[in-house]
């Protein structure tokens, strides 16, 4: 865990959270020249608390009366009892602010239109059905998702995303006091409008109409929620800066574990934009500057990491290649006093500007890796002044009697000579190209191994599990992770988000094994180029190149295991 004496910005206490249900009543459209899915929406009063103006799903908080009420609704056998209370919620907000009623009769037939504007929305919900002898649709409701509010915000709530078909023979009314405007939009539509500036919608409803688009039916989403019974997918966004402009972004999103770590707390304070020109402070204690060095195999550019304080000195990871304004800068944002330098692996982007970084240090800081193998290409080639040793530790002496440690940890597979280091006081993993954000890393026979990748995989997992990592730092891309999950960071995984970054690479990669065999088994005689044709037609064919090489990788580990001789 990282340490609180090494946070950019000030502990503080989010908002505390308010349970709440909003539920999307689906149609499917009846204009044949615009077939798919239509969602209900309403147009929020610009008086209200929360979003004001925005277009949004009725809903609202969940009352005490809604858990009393299981005994008056229907109920799937696989319905929890916080999901019935949470749809029962959403059935009552519909009926105050839509006038629409997700209730039967005991012949199975709903309230028309006309009935339900003969009832008092602001009357106790559960006694007028009663009366009516209606019973709640709770098993007609079904959790698409859950939100909890972004950190930042003073108003945070805890709440489903549920979905339901409209019932026939009812209209939308709305209540002109919270709620406007019901329109019946497709999710398409609706983010088009808002992208042109006439429809606004808050993130959630963004990101919610984005996966909802891809459902052709009704029926199509009720199915997929229903498979499991639970939320498709769970979500607290973090928020920084893009360009100066506020950016919100979800778990999955590239640069979410960059926010978790140097926002923990919800500030959006932190600038997201790749740039070359200055160091970007991640902690007191980490700075990275990125090399101007963009491109299809570098991402943004080669990320070189400086750990240490002004007291400390600094320890230099990836100088990176040797263009000389980017040492220099990386010198002049360690105000000059580099104790090491320390380079994750021999190719062209990560060590050839230690020489030259070596060379502008007064003290002339050693400079440690691992000597590149025989396997090497000849662009590839490094000797270092001191071979480090798996395990070996480096530790700087910093301010207030805070140290810093690097451990070394071999990690051959993307190179032979590959290693990562871990900040121990911090939980922090450097990975070098062994981890990306963004993309997987190409294993380059013979140098590159998948075998020795995936060991190396297990390795950095079993080692974050016994520091307690949170947080990978990549050589190329965004900060990976998210802090463990607790009352006020309900989304994140339960391991942790660097373990759980670690667990979905293995996985891909050994699901993209899995195609290379069936490819082997579809086309015993076949040749790479046939091969990648089919473990790789989900990539851009303009990659294969590329993806050959991996290939080749994966092609050898299932040769070892026994599987194939060609």
């Amino acid at each position: 865990m990282v340490r609180s004496s090494q946070l950019l910005h000030p502990v503080r206490t989010p908002a505390a959270l308010r349970p709440a249900a909003t539920v999307l009543l689906l149609r499917d459209s009846v204009d044949p020249a615009n077939p798919g899915v239509e969602v209900l929406m309403t147009r929020r009063s610009m008086t209200a608390s929360f979003a004001p103006g925005a277009y949004v799903f009725p809903g609202g908080g969940i009352d005490a009366a809604d858990a009393q009420s299981h005994g008056q609704s229907t109920r799937r056998a696989t319905q929890s009892d916080l999901h019935l209370t949470q749809a029962i919620a959403a059935i009552r907000e519909s009926f105050e602010e839509l006038g629409i009623l997700l209730a039967r009769r005991a012949d199975g037939s709903h309230l028309g239109t006309a009935q339900i504007a003969a009832l008092d929305r602001q009357a106790p919900f559960a006694a007028q059905c009663a009366a009516q002898g209606l019973t709640l649709a709770g098993a007609e409701v079904f959790v698409l998702a859950h939100w909890i509010t972004d950190r930042d915000l003073p108003r945070r709530f805890d709440v489903p995303f549920l979905v339901a078909r409209m019932p026939e023979g009812q209209e939308p009314v709305a209540d002109e006091t919270e709620q406007f405007e019901p329109v019946w939009v497709r999710p398409a539509d609706a983010l088009a409008r808002h992208a042109a500036g006439g429809f606004f919608i808050i993130f959630p409803t963004v990101r919610t109409l984005e996966r909802l688009q891809a459902y052709e039916t009704v029926d199509d989403v009720l199915k997929a929620c229903a498979v499991n019974d639970e939320p498709l997918f769970t979500s607290c966004p973090r928020a920084g800066l893009l360009n100066g402009h506020e950016s919100r972004h979800m778990e999955h999103d590239g640069p979410f574990g960059e926010l978790a770590l140097v926002s923990p707390h919800g500030q959006i304070v932190h600038e997201l934009a790749w740039q070359t020109g200055r160091p970007v402070p991640l902690l007191k204690n980490v700075q990275r500057l990125t090399a101007p060095n963009p491109g299809f195999m570098t991402g943004p550019g080669t990320n070189s990491y400086l750990v240490g304080d002004p007291v400390s000195g600094h320890i230099a990871i990836d100088p990176g290649p040797d263009i000389p304004e980017h040492i220099e800068r990386l010198w002049r944002a360690a105000g000059g006093d580099i104790r090491a330098i320390v380079c994750t692996h021999s190719h062209p982007d990560h060590s050839p500007g230690a020489a030259r970084l070596q060379a502008l240090c007064a003290e002339k800081p050693p400079i440690l890796g691992l000597p590149s193998a025989p396997t090497s290409r000849e662009n590839s080639r490094f000797t270092p002044e001191r071979a480090l040793a798996d395990g070996e530790r480096l530790v700087l002496q910093g301010q207030d009697g805070a140290t810093h440690t690097l451990q070394v940890v071999h990690t051959p597979g993307h190179a032979a000579n590959h290693l990562c280091l871990l900040l121990e006081e911090d939980g922090l993993l450097f990975s070098g190209d062994h981890i990306l954000n963004g993309s997987t890393t190409v294993i380059d026979p013979p140098d590159g191994h998948m075998g020795d990748y995936l060991d190396s995989l297990d390795k950095l997992d079993r080692l974050c599990e016994a520091h307690g990592v949170d947080f990978i730092l990549p050589a190329h891309g965004y900060v990976l992770g998210d802090l463990k999950r607790t009352a006020d960071n309900p989304s994140a995984p339960e391991h942790g988000g660097a373990r759980a970054a670690i667990a979905h690479l293995k996985a891909h990669r050994l699901a993209r094994e899995a195609k290379v065999a069936r490819a082997m088994q579809h086309q015993p005689e076949g040749t790479m180029d046939d091969w990648v044709k089919l473990a790789y037609d989900d990539v851009p064919e303009r990659l294969w190149p590329v993806a050959k090489r991996s290939l080749l990788a994966h092609v050898e580990r299932l040769q070892s295991l026994g599987g194939f001789n060609l």
